[in-house]
């Protein structure tokens, strides 16, 4: 569509920005040696070069227009400059990715991972015709696809298309792992700065399911997201934090627990993996510097990794929360958003630790349950397309909610957790949903939140507040866990479909909680204050 004829004023952009509370994250560094604190810094470098990276890959126009932006210095330019830099692009994506800067097309669906000029359906014809190896290029995470001169499609290796800025990033790393006396830390640096240069992510992403460091980085190409054409692409992104060794050792218990939790998964048992990854480990650590696909809009609180299925199945997946992200969240948002969304008897059950624990579990459950479609090799992504992020993202969060159930019945789980957890998740889901249901996590809320209003787990009381039904909750839970799991252990593209369409909306008794929340920030803005401590003058 073409740019509205009407875009937002300095005040409207000015309001739209205030949705974003900043927050000051950073991390003590007082434990680290002179040389751990150097190596920090060269990766503060390289993730800055993730940035970059990422922009292109939203969009082939974003450099110029970040020129263009950068030289108005009229108080609407910088209000569209500061808005650009936290959408990294000059769609928001808080209100279904409307343009706020005039002369952009718009969005593209497969963003700048395939021809502007290229319909879904051309793609999928040309897919038809070609050998398997490009078949696999094609469909698999670290290729663009591009045109040649002629018209024909073909595959480009990210070493290739983004080689002048892989190349600086591996010989930061590189850099980084010559300062570091941490041997794990050493090896996953070197491997993805090799990665970055040949294409092949196994080695390292087997490196980092092994890193055992105080500092604990994750850069490069990962998640899917951007991809809203078939969630096949990924992009590049860098979280650099600090582990916390205290809070990651309380921790360990969820990981001692996963194949006691897919064994007992509420689907037909010929869907359960009978053995699960060897190694999963939880990572809690506190944010230094994030980037690219992991700062943009709303931020990431947790993430599970690597996607890689061939990773998944033979070594696992690691956990990792971001601490001190998800204690400005709290802070700043869900407690404000509880005061409004739920019944006065309700909000002094929202708790951080309930909070925090649905969080690590819903990054706990994308490890669990069918990595690919049953009886084949086709990876998930490949059958679900378009549809699978909202679908995994649902399925973690419920299922993350079926896990702490089952273990706060085996006493694994704190009492008070499992007494605050549907609370707390009633007012999260207000947080989410803000997100925008064109946006994978929030569609997924929608289809949860509209499913349990559906089957009567969750009631609207008179004043319009919203409550969970106890009486219910637990059974519906349940059948919601199941629902998804078999959903994409069918590979079952249709049903994910209707199940989208028929539930990834607002309500209008949804629509009038989220009107009262105007003066509640959608999320934080964070300000790198250890990151910048960390590269002055440089």
């Amino acid at each position: 569509m073409p740019t509205p004829a009407v875009l937002p004023s300095h005040a409207e952009l000015t309001r739209m920005i205030a949705r974003f509370a900043p927050v000051e994250i950073g991390a003590d560094l007082s434990s680290l040696p002179d040389t751990e604190r150097a190596a920090l810094t060269k990766l503060v470098e390289a993730a800055r070069l993730m940035d970059g990276l990422f922009l292109q890959q939203v969009w082939a126009g974003n450099a110029a227009l970040l020129v263009e932006l950068a030289g108005d210095d009229s108080p609407l330019g910088r209000a569209r400059l500061h808005y650009f830099l936290i959408n990294k692009g000059p769609w928001s994506r808080l209100d279904h990715d409307a343009p706020f800067v005039p002369g952009v097309p718009a969005k593209p669906e497969g963003a700048n991972f395939y021809p502007a000029d290229a319909t879904r359906e051309e793609i999928e014809r040309w897919l038809d015709t070609q050998p398997e190896a490009t078949q696999r290029e094609a469909t698999g995470f670290f290729h663009v696809i591009r045109r040649t001169p002629d018209g024909r499609l073909v595959t480009v290796p990210y070493s290739q298309q983004y080689q002048n800025t892989l190349d600086r990033a591996a010989a930061l790393l590189r850099e980084a792992a010559a300062l570091t006396s941490q041997l794990t830390l050493k090896r996953y640096l070197d491997t993805r700065a090799a990665a970055f240069l040949t294409n092949d992510y196994y080695a390292s992403d087997v490196a980092w399911m092994e890193l055992d460091a105080s500092i604990e980085p994750t850069i490069g190409p990962y998640e899917v997201y951007e991809d809203e054409l078939f969630n096949y692409k990924a992009a590049f992104e860098a979280f650099i934090t600090l582990r916390d060794d205290a809070e990651t050792a309380r921790q360990a218990v969820f990981g001692e627990n996963l194949q006691k939790l897919e064994d007992a998964l509420p689907i037909d048992p010929k869907y359960r993996n009978p053995a699960i990854g060897a190694l999963a480990p939880i990572r809690v650590v506190n944010v230094v510097f994030t980037a690219g696909d992991a700062n943009r809009g709303v931020q990431t609180a947790a993430f599970n990794l690597p996607n890689d299925d061939r990773v998944i199945r033979e070594k696992g997946s690691k956990r990792v929360m971001l601490k001190n992200v998800q204690e400005a969240k709290f802070e700043k948002v869900l407690l404000p958003i509880a005061q409004v969304a739920l019944a006065p008897a309700d909000r002094a059950r929202v708790s951080f630790d309930a909070f925090f624990t649905h969080i690590l579990m819903h990054e706990m459950l994308h490890g669990l349950g069918p990595q690919v479609v049953h009886g084949t090799t086709t990876p998930l992504r490949q059958a679900l397309k378009e549809h699978y992020s909202a679908i995994e993202a649902a399925k973690a969060d419920i299922a993350g909610l079926w896990a702490l159930e089952r273990l706060a019945s085996e006493g694994i789980v704190d009492a008070a957790i499992a007494r605050d957890m549907y609370v707390t998740f009633l007012a999260s889901m207000f947080r989410s949903i803000r997100f925008g249901v064109n946006e994978a996590h929030g569609r997924g809320i929608a289809m949860q939140l509209n499913w349990m209003l559906d089957e009567g787990a969750i009631a609207v009381n008179a004043d319009g507040t919203f409550a969970i039904v106890e009486a219910k909750i637990k059974d519906a839970v349940t059948r919601l866990t199941g629902e998804f799991l078999t959903m994409e252990a069918e590979g079952d593209y249709e049903k994910a479909a209707e199940f989208v369409r028929r539930l990834g909306i607002v309500r209008p008794e949804v629509q009038r909680v989220l009107d009262k929340l105007t003066d509640v920030p959608v999320d934080i803005e964070p300000q790198y204050v250890t990151a910048t401590e960390l590269t002055a003058g440089k």
